[in-house]
């Protein structure tokens, strides 16, 4: 078998299909900040075998961990799989066994049952574990020295939900783990469970609620009081997924509803916000303010994902599609069920990330990927037609938008933000962001001043080779990472 000839699977988005071990790579432009002592993760799909139906999406990979060590100035780079269930039992077979992206009618026989999970969607580290995260399944542990795989985790049997969601938040204040499963009894469910694991990862809080309908819920909210779950019209059916058809659609006929339920209270009814039907993925942060909520997200009037077909056939539009900043505002002292919407910057954006020592209280600063505008003929399109040239600092209290230009035929994944060791100030710290440097077929890891994200590099760290798009990461730093646990990656 081969891998299909489409934009998924051909040039810089072509099959890594490798684990690497390079040794102090090449700080072309400038010097690594001497303080940086930790470790910068990231995961994104890379798939181990040619997909079973003979077309595949991106989201469907396997999960591929990469990690930048950092101390004395010097970088090394690891990258290894995550060994799932699914990629266990596919590497015994030599090829692929499941089928479309959430879909096990599609699998071959063999593996029913099986977790369907890809571990290539967030990483987690809370209470000296670090998880890779993907929505329809159960956190896998990795090892955050070796990147060996542990094993599935479930909270020692606490975690009754078939699926826990890749954006979990972590409240500054507490270290306390919130997050939730969507399509919690299985796939195309309504039904969502809310959990709160302690500082010391013990499940404390477990809530379920049904959805209006059931849907992707990405990402969520959490304030210092309440949780949102933003119920977007990317809808799902068990019908469609009998037919074949993708697992998401988009029916625009549906509203937007925003459950909002206190943290912790097992008996309050969940208040649902109604709006007008739009697309938001990712959760930038949410806070509370005179007995209101505010909701920082990236916000479309359609679906990004032009794989996830609008369900009554109308094309794919990208300037729909196309993400901007936006706050919603719920006030919880009215009795109405509407909620407003007010764009935050002009500049169209996606992978918001803040500095998560704000997560749940109010705050100043967002990083993003960002838009130029500016098209370039040279570049190949995304699997969305998004391409993002500049890493954005979006300052809240001034209303501006600061960004830098990754350079021409570039484009940058997402931007992480690392606080400068012994610094307190909110945004006091480093920008790092993996940016493709297609000219080249290799990639490049940035590393920005977050207090002058439109000035030069600090560093440019070069990689020999290519890493195909990722999505999301996290940061550690060098006293947190944890011995070794027992396990194989066998």
């Amino acid at each position: 078998m081969k891998f299909p000839d489409v934009p998924t699977f051909r040039g810089f988005q072509a099959p890594g299909r490798f684990e690497a071990d390079i040794r102090d790579l090449e700080v072309v432009q400038g010097e690594v900040p001497a303080d940086l002592d930790g470790a910068y993760y990231r995961v994104g799909p890379d798939p181990q075998f040619p997909p079973l139906l003979g077309d595949d999406i991106f989201l469907n990979g396997d999960g591929m961990v990469s990690v930048f060590r950092f101390e004395d100035g010097r970088v090394d780079f690891t990258c290894r799989w995550v060994r799932t269930p699914k990629f266990l039992a596919e590497r015994e077979a030599g090829r692929a066994l499941f089928g479309a992206y959430r879909n096990p009618f599609t699998d071959d026989p063999r593996v029913r049952g099986l977790s369907r999970g890809t571990a290539n969607t967030n990483l987690l580290w809370h209470a000296g574990r670090m998880l890779a995260l993907k929505e329809d399944s159960h956190p896998v542990e990795i090892d955050p020295l070796t990147l060996r795989t542990i094993g599935p985790w479930d909270y020692e049997g606490a975690l009754t939900s078939a699926t826990a969601t890749a954006h979990p938040k972590v409240d500054a204040d507490t270290g306390t783990l919130v997050f939730f499963g969507y399509a919690a009894k299985g796939e195309t469910t309504a039904d969502i469970a809310y959990y709160e694991a302690d500082a010391d990862g013990k499940v404390v809080f477990e809530r379920w609620l049904t959805a209006p309908y059931s849907s992707m819920v990405h990402d969520f909210a959490v304030t210092e009081n309440h949780v949102v779950f933003p119920v977007v019209p990317l809808v799902s059916d068990l019908q469609r997924l009998k037919d074949g058809l993708p697992h998401f659609a988009w029916d625009p006929s549906q509203p937007v509803y925003l459950g909002v339920l206190p943290r912790r209270d097992p008996t309050a009814d969940v208040r649902w916000f109604v709006g007008d039907p739009r697309f938001a993925s990712h959760t930038m942060n949410a806070f509370e303010e005179d007995g209101r909520i505010h909701i920082d997200m990236s916000v479309g009037d359609s679906v990004v994902f032009p794989f996830f077909p609008e369900i009554n056939g109308a094309p794919f539009d990208p300037e729909a599609a196309t993400p901007y900043m936006s706050r919603w505002t719920l006030d919880l002292r009215r009795a109405t069920d509407d909620f407003t919407q007010t764009r935050l910057s002009d500049v169209p954006g996606e992978f918001p990330r803040i500095d998560e020592r704000r997560a749940t209280r109010s705050y100043r600063y967002g990083y993003m990927s960002m838009q130029s505008g500016v098209p370039d003929p040279t570049m190949p399109a995304s699997a969305s037609g998004m391409r993002f040239d500049l890493i954005g600092r979006v300052d809240l209290a001034t209303g501006t938008t600061a960004t830098h230009y990754v350079g021409d035929t570039s484009a940058t994944q997402e931007p992480l933000f690392v606080p400068r060791r012994g610094a307190a100030g909110e945004g006091e710290g480093y920008i790092m962001a993996l940016v493709n440097r297609y000219a080249e077929m290799r990639s490049d890891l940035l590393i920005l001043d977050a207090e002058n994200v439109d000035g030069e590099p600090l560093a440019t760290v070069r990689l020999p080779l290519r890493l195909r798009n990722g999505l999301h990461g996290t940061w550690l730093d060098s006293e947190d990472i944890a011995r070794p646990r027992a396990g194989s990656e066998e």
